[in-house]
């Protein structure tokens, strides 16, 4: 009996012992991997954030802190808040545009058996192709005197639209850019969402009477794709936050500042005003907006279910 135990209370000890070093194993394996992230991402985010509370100027030797003052700056910087308000025109319409559209291209493309591979690379394309040269090919398709557009405009009897030039139409130029190019990454989410749905729900649902489309769409469909909706819709949104090659290769943020965005004025406060300290404090709040994106999707995700 006493030598039963004892040899039970020695494997216990041997399970602990050994349990403790597997666990220390895996720290030990997970160390590089936490060194490099905290080298990578952490180190030059908090160096950025202290740097947000001084007046550094890129390549000066010497600077001081100065509190919340570039924080206050913001705030009644014109400019800043007309690149705010910019961007959050430009991720309405391209959010907005790019999940409606994805979602009917996807329902159009997953009816279509026979070619659907191809439609698929079809719609991809702008997705694999970088902005920059999207918005260089863009620039000369909306061109005023050349573009193809404004030919057909013209060939139609209407007046041509300098499209990048007009301030009431240069960002929605931008944004249709923008659509163009998420449209076919949104298609492919929704196109493996629709594969989830099983085909009973429609067959029941044309019983009762929702044979067409649109009653397909509304009643079965999207409140299925619920999940897929909102990742589709925040990943768009980060994505459409993010908008700078365009406005840099094609607006220079103009005219008049309809097209300044946050992270244009960002690269303009860096690179060409070195103002590294003003710089640091817009990256914060660039930063702080993408987290509390991060944090809709967090809260919104958990709401969300297949019905």
């Amino acid at each position: 009996m006493t030598s039963s135990a004892t040899f039970h209370g020695y494997s216990e000890g041997r399970g602990s012992r050994g349990e403790t070093f597997g666990i220390n194993l895996a720290y030990l394996f997970a160390l590089p991997a936490a060194a490099l992230l905290a080298v990578v991402v952490l180190a030059p985010i908090a160096i950025v954030i202290a740097l947000s509370f001084t007046d550094y100027s890129l390549g000066a030797t010497e600077w001081s802190g100065v509190g919340m003052r570039n924080y206050g700056q913001l705030l009644h910087d014109k400019n800043f808040l007309n690149a705010l308000s910019n961007t959050t025109l430009y991720v309405a319409v391209v959010v907005s545009m790019s999940v409606l559209l994805g979602l009917l291209l996807a329902i159009l493309v997953g009816d279509t058996a026979r070619m659907r591979r191809v439609y698929e690379v079809i719609f991809f394309l702008p997705v694999a192709s970088t902005l920059v040269a999207l918005g260089l090919v863009w620039k000369f398709m909306l061109h005023s005197r050349i573009g193809p557009i404004n030919e057909l405009i013209a060939a139609l009897s209407f007046p041509r639209i300098d499209f990048f030039n007009n301030p009431s139409t240069a960002i929605f130029a931008l944004a249709a850019i923008g659509v163009w190019h998420l449209i076919g990454f949104n298609m492919i989410l929704f196109l493996a969402g629709l594969t989830g749905i099983p085909r009973d729900l429609y067959e029941a649902a044309a019983i009762d009477g929702a044979d067409g489309f649109w009653d397909r769409l509304f009643r079965v469909t999207w409140p299925m794709l619920g999940p897929t909706t909102i990742f589709v819709t925040i990943t768009s949104t980060i994505t459409a936050f993010q908008v700078f090659d365009t406005v840099a290769v094609i607006t220079h943020g103009g005219p008049g500042g309809t097209t300044d965005v946050i992270l244009y004025q960002l690269y303009q406060a860096s690179f060409q005003y070195f103002e590294t300290g003003y710089a640091s404090a817009l990256t914060v709040v660039f930063l702080i907006i993408m987290m509390a994106i991060s944090a809709v999707q967090i809260f919104a995700a958990r709401g969300v279910h297949y019905s």
